[in-house]
């Protein structure tokens, strides 16, 4: 081995760090908290990313070797202003000989699709989709951020949820099994308390609640079943925006590949997603292999170091 690179994931509820030789064979892998770049807290973002590093780096013993680079994907650093500051942050804390920062979608469609076309739908804390065409232009739909976007993602449902709960509280919806469960999940004790707790909550924490509605959904109750179909109706959206832009039409043939942890494989809403997907874009040829970006990050930190990549 001559030397190691290192790719990171840095999402809005995980961070994860793969250390990798020359070849792009991984060496050393851990999952850590989350670092999606929020405003004002770049530092914190880099202070994450950096104990995953060191983590990963203990994990195969490396610890005493300088990778020659380290290529970020973070959530949130939409901007190249963004960008530039995380990168600077980092090339302060002394990672890595060369540093790369790089959106998160860029990472996961280099590892979906490498250099070819396709539509990636992301699902996670937040939510976007990103797209190449077979001519090589590029565009994204969604990913607006949680105040006024990430429709059908992980804090989506869980704000969502808040709403069905409240409104079954006053009796303007039928009763749902959400509301103990969504109380149990906050830790509070009543309904009125969500207010208090919605008003501090992150969108990790709002994502928290997700899981509660698929598990709540799939034993039967009507209402998050609903609210999860609302969300695979958003979802879809996505992909058939960016496949009649990218591919001339939603029947034509588009690549499809999803990743986050709201898609995982198995999972209740990745299921749903790709039975409506059969009708709602027919021309969808959905990718079997899982997506896993930070390995499409240490493809572009070979790709930095001008080497050949499988």
């Amino acid at each position: 081995m001559t030397f190691i690179v290192l790719g990171v994931d840095g999402g809005g509820s995980k961070t994860r760090v793969i250390v990798a030789d020359e070849r792009g064979t991984a060496i050393g892998e851990v999952v850590g908290p989350g670092s999606a770049a929020r405003p004002g807290e770049i530092e914190l973002s880099a202070d994450v990313i950096t104990a995953g590093i060191n983590d990963a780096l203990a994990s195969c013993e490396m610890m005493h070797v300088m990778p020659k680079v380290l290529c970020v994907g973070v959530a949130g650093a939409a901007t190249d202003s963004e960008r530039q500051a995380l990168w600077q942050a980092l090339v302060e804390r002394d990672v890595a000989e060369e540093v790369v920062v790089h959106p998160d979608y860029a990472i996961a469609l280099d590892d979906a699709f490498g250099d070819g076309p396709g539509v990636l739908l992301i699902c996670g804390t937040g939510s976007a989709a990103f797209g190449r065409s077979p001519a090589g232009v590029t565009a994204r739909c969604g990913g607006w951020g949680p105040i006024c976007g990430d429709e059908g993602s992980g804090a989506w449902i869980g704000r969502r949820a808040l709403s069905v709960v409240t409104a079954a509280a006053d009796g303007r919806e039928p009763e749902t099994a959400l509301l103990g469960a969504v109380l149990t999940a906050a830790q509070v004790n009543e309904p009125r308390e969500l207010v208090a707790w919605a008003a501090h909550a992150s969108p990790a924490q709002f994502a928290s609640i997700a899981p509660i509605v698929t598990s709540v959904a799939d034993a039967g109750d009507l209402r998050a079943n609903a609210l999860l179909s609302l969300a695979v109706e958003e979802l879809i959206l996505h992909v058939r925006t960016l496949s009649r832009s990218l591919f001339g039409d939603e029947r034509a043939a588009t690549p499809v590949a999803l990743t986050g942890g709201m898609l995982r494989k198995g999972s209740t809403l990745r299921k749903r997603l790709e039975q409506r997907l059969r009708s709602a874009v027919p021309g969808a040829q959905l990718h079997a292999d899982e997506v896993i970006p930070a390995r499409g990050a240490v493809r572009g930190a070979l790709r930095f170091l001008g080497e050949t990549v499988a």
